[in-house]
């Protein structure tokens, strides 16, 4: 399965020597270089490749999608922001999804797919590499990272998994395998080089820090691995830069390090993965700012604003200070930050480097979960109305990471959207915060109840969705 957004469409030779293959591990990561001979260069990635495809299988599952009419689509201003899908008749039909995941821990069965891969699924199996089919239950969702775990209901004969690497010791120019399972013709392995790490501003996942290949990833290859020269998996394969859908040598893995975060959370039983939460606004650097600050360059993030009662107001960080790394890895930009955050362990003080005027400074913060400082009071929207299908929660810093909206924002968060609901057909999602209706604003869940009790001809609803406002009419 391939991911298309904005052109990105999911889905070393470390040492040639004799001893490339059977090197230890401290050794293998130390040496690095470049071939020095034809017989070098000859050599081959087969004993990487028999180490590692038994681990890596195929994914698939199948849903019954509803799709019908969309009476509120005659809103240009509206369908601007809820797209055009939903027009014609009320029909339904099956979803397939198709592509690949690597099995991370044998005994348990556990295995590591894309999110997208599985999205909506409601019956999932997997095809092993000797092409037995075992049906699998999903244990954890994670759409933040596009990665999820499932259970295998059977392990019975397995026995291979790949050990999760840390993709924090990769460098560009190692050479890496890319294993899935392309347009489903069956497994296949494709080689290249980590073209880059710490890709941002992709557009796939909440958390943004890729590492970039040229190993060719196509429709399939979703959920796949990625691996180094050692066997170990070092990226979740999830999409590729391409203007026709087919591989153009830019393809974008998710890290290791993350990929272990949500692995140990779905090991320890949890359905969802908690992360730090940090507590304060953060925006880029810009050359301007940099020039402003005597930085050498754009780098790092400025604190905007610092919440009360955060991990950052307790460790001393203050509006104008500009964090330029944690936990001794630099941070470039907002999605950097937040991904390195989110690879912290809960319960641990992370040194975090701080410009402060000409100063640098290193305030320990508290790795700790965002505080449900408000009852959620979750209000669930039943009847014939438009609003029907949707669930409704107060604001707070728990709900605001959860869902990725701002803590600060007025109204109240749609948490959750009922499929073959009124308010599906019509295009709420998930994360939407309602700041409105007929111009009251909305400051609990129970007001909002109350005020859609209410039978009325047509409501005006003003909408926040990822910071973007509008206001449209909704009729009764």
């Amino acid at each position: 399965m391939m991911r298309n957004r904005s052109w990105i469409v999911p889905a070393a030779l470390a040492a040639f020597v004799g001893s490339a293959f059977t090197a230890p591990d401290a050794e293998a990561q130390l040496f690095r270089a470049a071939p020095e001979s034809r017989q070098q260069i000859s050599l081959s990635f087969a004993p990487v490749v028999q180490k590692t495809t038994p681990a890596v299988v195929n994914v698939y599952g199948q849903r019954q999608e509803r799709r019908g009419a969309n009476p509120f689509m005659d809103d240009p201003f509206f369908r601007r922001f809820f797209g055009d899908g939903g027009f014609g008749v009320p029909r339904e039909r099956a979803q397939q999804s198709l592509g690949s995941g690597v099995i991370v821990d044998a005994r348990a069965g556990l295995v590591v797919t894309n999110h997208h891969v599985i999205e909506g699924m409601t019956e999932v199996k997997v095809a092993l590499a000797d092409k037995r089919e075992v049906e699998a239950e999903i244990v954890l969702r994670d759409p933040r990272t596009d990665l999820a775990v499932l259970k295998l209901k059977s392990t019975a004969g397995l026995s291979a998994a790949l050990e999760i690497g840390n993709s924090d010791d990769l460098q560009v120019g190692d050479l890496v395998l890319a294993i899935g399972n392309p347009f489903g013709v069956g497994q296949t392995v494709t080689q290249g080089i980590v073209s880059a790490l710490a890709r941002t501003q992709v557009g796939i996942a909440d958390f943004q820090s890729f590492i970039q290949t040229d190993a060719a990833i196509n429709p399939g290859n979703s959920g796949g691995a990625l691996v180094d020269m050692q066997g170990r998996l070092i990226g979740i394969n999830t999409a590729i830069f391409s203007k026709t859908g087919a591989s153009h040598g830019i393809g974008f893995a998710i890290p290791a390090t993350m990929v272990r975060i949500v692995v140990e959370s779905a090991r320890a039983g949890s359905a969802s993965v908690r992360r730090p939460w940090f507590g304060a606004r953060l925006q880029g650097v810009t050359p301007d700012i940099a020039e402003g600050l005597g930085l050498e360059r754009p780098t790092g993030v400025m604190v905007a604003m610092v919440f009360s009662g955060s991990p950052a107001e307790a460790a001393g960080l203050r509006r104008g200070d500009v964090i330029l790394e944690m936990d001794g890895q630099p941070v470039e930009d907002p999605d950097s930050f937040g991904y390195r955050l989110a690879t912290r362990q809960l319960g641990t003080n992370v040194p975090v480097g701080v410009m402060r005027g000409r100063n640098k400074l290193s305030l320990p913060v508290r790795m700790s979960i965002a505080p449900e400082t408000r009852p959620r009071e979750p209000v669930k929207l039943t009847g014939r109305g438009p609003f029907s299908g949707l669930t409704l929660v107060n604001l707070s810093p728990a709900v605001s990471e959860e869902l990725s909206v701002d803590v600060t924002a007025d109204g109240v968060v749609i948490s959750d959207v009922d499929p073959d609901s009124p308010a599906a057909q019509i295009g709420f999602q998930k994360g939407d915060i309602l700041v409105s209706l007929n111009r009251e604003k909305l400051a609990s869940s129970r007001e909002a109840e109350r005020l859609l009790r209410d039978r009325a001809r047509g409501w005006e609803v003003t909408l926040d969705r990822k910071g973007q406002v509008f206001t449209t009419f909704v009729r009764g």
